[in-house]
């Protein structure tokens, strides 16, 4: 550490960069700062993974980092995933989701990355107006499991170019066929997303700070986690 030691703000980052990026090929860092810890650095990968090294880059850490607080075992990295994860899905935006709105007020909004033809998919999807009435508007991402060029992405793409997207995914989510349709979409886009902020399974629901829910959760018990119950 004695050798870093001089080096300024900035230098370290790049150093890091340098190493790490020598060492690993194909890494590509999105951030670094400085950890909370004393002596480690963070470095943030675009495909949502957290290294910790220290200021020389020699030592390489990786897992959660977890603190010791007053209220038990706080879990420091997953706070932070959540922070970027916030980040990145207000960069992103709403571009391209198929919405069903909360009914009168709006008291909170979820994002939902879903995949047609799963089955907690689907019955999460049944349960959307029970959400919608009790405030929450439901915005979906396209997240087909099996990956591009698939029955599934092609099912969703055919989704999302209908003429009633809501009529189309209801039936789609119901086991109904849906017509074939083809048009430019964001649900490769959409896809990609969820790779980066950590989705690996569906329903993946994120929240507006960032957290995310993973798997289907009864809609009344995630109304009362958002606190409207």
């Amino acid at each position: 550490m004695a050798a870093t030691s001089t080096l300024q703000a900035g230098e370290i980052e790049d150093t890091i960069a340098e190493k790490l990026t020598a060492a690993v090929p194909g890494l590509k860092i999105s951030e670094i700062r400085k950890s909370e810890a004393e002596g480690l650095y963070e470095v943030y990968s675009n495909n949502g993974d957290t290294i910790f090294t220290t200021a020389d880059g020699q030592y390489i850490l990786t897992g959660d980092l977890l603190k010791v607080t007053d209220n038990g075992i706080a879990n420091v990295s997953e706070q932070r995933r959540a922070t970027q994860r916030a980040r990145t899905m207000d960069e992103f935006g709403d571009r391209g989701v198929i919405s069903y709105a909360a009914k009168g007020p709006e008291k909170a909004s979820i994002a939902v990355f879903t995949d047609i033809d799963c089955p907690y998919c689907r019955k999460m999807h049944d349960e959307v107006p029970q959400l919608n009435e009790m405030g929450i508007t439901v915005h979906y991402y396209g997240f087909p499991r099996s990956g591009p060029n698939t029955p599934s992405f092609r099912k969703y793409i055919s989704v999302w170019c209908a003429d009633d997207q809501q009529a189309a995914m209801d039936a789609a989510k119901q086991g109904r066929s849906v017509q074939e349709r083809s048009c430019e979409n964001p649900v490769a886009e959409q896809f990609q997303l969820g790779g980066r902020i950590g989705v690996t399974g569906t329903p993946a629901i994120v929240l507006d700070d960032g957290n995310i829910v993973p798997g289907y959760v009864p809609a009344e018990k995630l109304a009362e986690g958002l606190g409207l119950l």
